[in-house]
């Protein structure tokens, strides 16, 4: 087992990487001194496979444990389903030093970890995260939220889990476009933070796709200790943490004129990603052979790199862009890279250029 740790002072917690891990969940929470109550909040296809498993470990600990189960997708990510949350904790009489456990992908995550950060305003949670995307992006950091119609991740509240369980077992059950999607968060570590990852991903991408046990548990703890590391740095994205936002705000509004389900988020930040590269090229001095590698890097991973929009799409792209969380004073800010393993945040793109960047070609 690896182990990586997020230094935020009396925030601080432990991200623990490795096989048959949900088994031992309700010692970790025993070690962690939470309440004897707690809820965990999944939805139904992963509480099929892995809740069982998870109340037998809570409840051999001492836990009395109720299990909420939500719709899968980005459906669930809504404030609609946070009041069902916050209805059947309070029915079943969770306190304040009761936990709440997410248990799923990013979008249980997001919802549980909103759900924990308002319910009588702030009760612990830990993460346990069953998808590749989730347990190197966004279990890690503290981000929670749910969405709105007008854009993705709009209500939401920096909230710090008490630990993270990445449990390299649950990735053997992951639909192989599920786990090529984590890929695109794993890719963009390299991009943004650390030019020998990216070589790595590049030398290793058919081990990754075969989830061979050690360079995924590898892997993983590397792009867990890039994010602790900027976490570290800017815990609420005031700076640096915004290099995070790589290919997202392109992604994200992908993702919301597509209705929330036709891409995937890792398919959408990667054609994202690939746009941000040619912007970076043409605005930025990325060198052409990075901005090549880039884009064969995502292909490689069996990803999209480019969308196919009508004029009214485009319109609607650059209308959800506007309401992004990374628009301030009303301008589209984007990250862009200098080269591979070194980007800077906070940059003006003009509209033309990002017309140019998301041209099917």
């Amino acid at each position: 087992m690896q182990k990586v740790k997020v230094d935020l002072d009396v925030r601080s917690y432990s991200i623990e990487i490795g096989g048959k891990l949900i088994p031992t969940l309700g010692k970790r929470c025993v070690d962690l001194g939470l309440g004897r109550r707690c809820a965990i909040i999944t939805d139904r296809i992963v509480g099929r496979l892995y809740a069982k498993t998870a109340v037998a470990s809570l409840t051999k600990a001492g836990f009395e444990v109720h299990v909420i189960t939500v719709d899968n997708g980005e459906q669930a990510k809504s404030l609609k389903v946070v009041a069902k949350c916050y209805d059947e904790l309070a029915s079943h009489r969770l306190e304040r030093r009761s936990f709440i456990v997410a248990l799923g992908g990013g979008v249980v995550g997001d919802l549980a970890g909103f759900v924990a950060a308002t319910y009588l305003r702030g009760i612990p949670f830990v993460q346990v995260p069953t998808t590749l995307l989730s347990q190197v992006d966004s279990s890690v950091g503290g981000k929670t939220g749910v969405n709105l119609k007008a854009g993705k991740n709009l209500v939401g509240a920096f909230y710090q889990p008490r630990l993270v369980l990445c449990d390299l077992d649950t990735l053997r059950n992951l639909p192989s476009r599920e786990y090529r999607a984590g890929l695109a968060e794993v890719i963009k570590y390299g991009i943004i933070y650390d030019a020998s990852l990216f070589a790595r991903i590049e030398r290793d991408l058919p081990k990754l796709l075969k989830k061979d046990p050690r360079t995924l548990a590898e892997v993983v703890a590397r792009c867990c200790e890039i994010k602790a590391d900027v976490v570290g740095q800017d815990e609420t994205e005031s700076g640096l943490r915004a290099i995070l936002n790589f290919g997202h705000t392109i992604g994200h509004a992908i993702e919301a004129i597509s209705g929330y389900g036709t891409y995937l988020h890792g398919e959408a930040i990667s054609i994202g990603q690939v746009a941000a590269a040619k912007i970076s090229a043409e605005q930025f001095e990325l060198p052409e052979p990075d901005v090549a590698r880039i884009a064969d890097l995502f292909k490689r991973a069996g990803l999209p790199t480019k969308i196919n929009l009508s004029p009214a799409q485009r319109a609607k792209l650059f209308a959800a862009m506007k309401v992004d969380k990374k628009v301030s004073a009303g301008e589209v800010k984007f990250v862009l890279a200098r080269k591979i393993g070194a980007v800077e945040f906070g940059q003006k793109v003009t509209t033309e250029t990002i017309n140019r960047s998301i041209e099917a070609k």
